[in-house]
């Protein structure tokens, strides 16, 4: 199939009067997870991870992916027609230029890219003295047979108990922002910036309630809201208010072209490259800045923490209930991959305010569970035995918040190696638990808290040790993080983001614990200056099966003992008869005897 979809796009090319193209996972609005008919990397190449970019000539092609997606690219993509690489160390202008000659014309859509890139690129092409060229249509678009249509799901109000600030309120901060800026308008092309400034959702995209939209914000505080007309009803007119201007999708270009003359704002990390050249075709003064709306909302206020809270809580009794199931049902061997990735959704589906899952779920038995971003398919779907360990990673949208928890456990008994490496990430995951640092920092400072432990014996995992988390939003949200990349952004009070070191045994096994935690500030009588900590806001047991005690230091016991006592007060009561009996067995101290 592949090798079909690759001749009929490189006929394409030919007909353009190119001799080459680059294919990002990506919308025009720089998605994570994209809708169906913008899901063009995994049509042309077959890997469908959330992140990576393809580029092909008229004779070879390869595929870029970070280190979540290593293996699983090798097992989606047909080797013979694209290279795997890194999407890091194996920069894709290095490998286009290796291969271009001079005059050759390489094609890009704008729609798919930021001006960052496009700039990075083209520079590197006329060193060999060829061109990165932007086309009208994407070629792939023109081939491709049955692509879906746009979705008409409705959007819906999202209301301020959930959301803790009215979108005017919102407006009128940004606004003044743009002011301050000098600016007369932001352009916004980030979905999740939209929901969240105009307190709207939908189900435009998998996994996270966002509505296909563009807008622009007047430094005046109103804004026009692009968006299909069939998806407002009056109820969201009344909603928005009257600043607040409705716009079909199309007319988006021609407004752009309307702010001729003003200042205007956008972000050129965040933003596709042809929203910055219809403005300055339409003689706008651009102004680089970041989306206004991305810091802001990553600092969750009150009413976002408690809902959070209340949604990891009720998260917490399905996750429950799905282990107390699977302690029960693996060790027969009856039950495969996907059979425990259904069990856990219909548990989720249970609890009150439960939309959606916020992304789909990693269920990976023994070897599959070394593939960090592993989806299970008929094909793939591997039974959970006896002496096995088990790897999932799931999350839940709930209208009062977004979670992701990931646990690791054994399927009957451990390897001494496998105890050994649990208790490492263990560790590392307490470490990041308990830290205590100065404003300022950011994730980058933390990082390697969570990998000493394995650091100490020559091993590490290949990818971040932390992501931020939205409130009802993207499960994957910026600009917080913690890795090696995330020196830019300090932690803030009220960021939410992932704990989950982890370790993977290639053909064998992996190991991740993830809990999400948030940023707060505390200040003891014998500090001298306020400092940041986490909050720990998931709360289900850690297999104490798989922790070697003797390799634990008394006050990582403590830690240990001190979760497991919470989960006990705040899952227990929601539990009866076997399942709470699991929960208290498996909520016991750990002790070293």
């Amino acid at each position: 199939m592949t090798k079909g979809r690759l001749l009929a796009l490189r006929q394409q090319l030919r007909d353009l009067g190119l001799q080459g193209f680059v294919v990002p996972h990506a919308d025009e609005h720089q998605n994570e997870y994209t809708p169906a008919n913008a899901e063009r990397l995994a049509w042309l190449t077959g890997f469908t991870g959330s992140a990576g970019q393809a580029a092909l000539t008229m004779s070879e092609g390869a595929i870029f992916v970070d280190g979540r997606y290593t293996l699983q690219v090798r097992q989606q993509t047909d080797k013979r027609q694209f290279a795997p690489l890194d999407l890091f160390e194996d920069k894709i202008e290095d490998w286009l230029a290796e291969r271009v000659k001079k005059g050759d014309r390489i094609g890009y859509d704008p729609w798919l890219h930021t001006r960052e890139w496009i700039g990075k690129v083209s520079d590197k092409l006329s060193e060999k003295g060829a061109e990165l060229l932007p086309v009208d249509e994407n070629p792939i678009d023109q081939v491709w047979q049955g692509r879906p249509a746009d979705s008409d799901a409705p959007a819906v109000s999202h209301p301020t108990e959930y959301s803790g600030e009215e979108s005017r309120h919102k407006r009128e901060r940004i606004a003044a922002d743009t002011k301050t800026k000098g600016a007369d308008a932001v352009v916004l092309t980030m979905l999740d910036s939209i929901a969240w400034l105009f307190n709207i959702r939908g189900s435009d995209v998998a996994h996270t309630p966002l509505v296909s939209s563009y807008a622009i914000l007047f430094a005046d505080g109103s804004a026009t809201l692009f968006i299909d007309p069939g998806k407002v009803d009056e109820d969201l007119k009344g909603f928005l208010g009257k600043q607040v201007k409705l716009a079909d999708k199309s007319d988006f270009i021609d407004h752009l072209k309307k702010l001729k003359q003003k200042k205007v704002c956008v972000d050129p990390k965040r933003t596709h490259a042809a929203v910055f050249e219809i403005l300055e075709k339409a003689g706008a003064k651009l102004i680089p800045a970041d989306d206004p709306c991305v810091l802001p909302k990553a600092m969750k206020n009150e009413a976002e923490i408690t809902g959070t809270r209340n949604a990891h809580n009720r998260d917490a009794i399905a996750v429950c209930k799905f282990l107390a199931w699977l302690d029960e049902m693996g060790p027969k061997g009856e039950i495969d991959e996907i059979d425990a990735e259904e069990k856990l959704l219909s548990f989720r589906q249970e609890q009150p305010l439960f939309k959606d899952t916020s992304f789909g779920t990693i269920s990976g038995a023994g070897p599959n569970g070394a593939i960090v971003h592993y989806r299970a398919t008929e094909q793939s779907r591997r039974k959970l035995e006896p002496d096995m360990l088990y790897l999932v990673d799931s999350g839940g949208q709930y209208l009062d918040g977004t979670t992701d928890i990931t646990r690791t456990v054994i399927i009957g008994t451990p390897t001494e190696e496998q105890k050994d490496r649990f208790t490492r990430v263990l560790k590392g995951h307490i470490a990041l638990a308990q830290a205590r640092f100065p404003h300022g920092r950011s994730g980058a400072h933390l990082d390697s808290l969570a990998r000493k432990p394995l650091w100490d014996v020559g091993l590490d995992y290949n990818h971040g040790t932390g992501h931020g988390v939205g409130s009802y939003l993207g499960v994957h949200e910026g600009p917080q993080s913690i890795s090696r990349l995330g020196f830019n952004v300090p932690l803030e009070p009220g960021m939410i983001l992932s704990n989950e070191p982890g370790y993977y045994k290639e053909g064998e096994y992996g190991i991740r614990i993830e809990n999400l935690v948030l940023v707060r500030e505390r200040k003891f009588e014998e500090e001298e200056q306020p400092m940041l900590s986490f909050e720990t806001l998931t709360h289900v047991p850690i297999d104490k099966r798989l922790v070697n005690a003797y390799m634990m230091t008394t006050p990582e016991i403590t830690w240990f003992n001190i979760y497991h006592a919470q989960v006990r007060e705040i899952v227990g009561p929601h539990l009866s008869g076997k399942e709470k009996d699991w929960l208290m067995k498996a909520t016991e101290s750990l002790v070293v005897l």
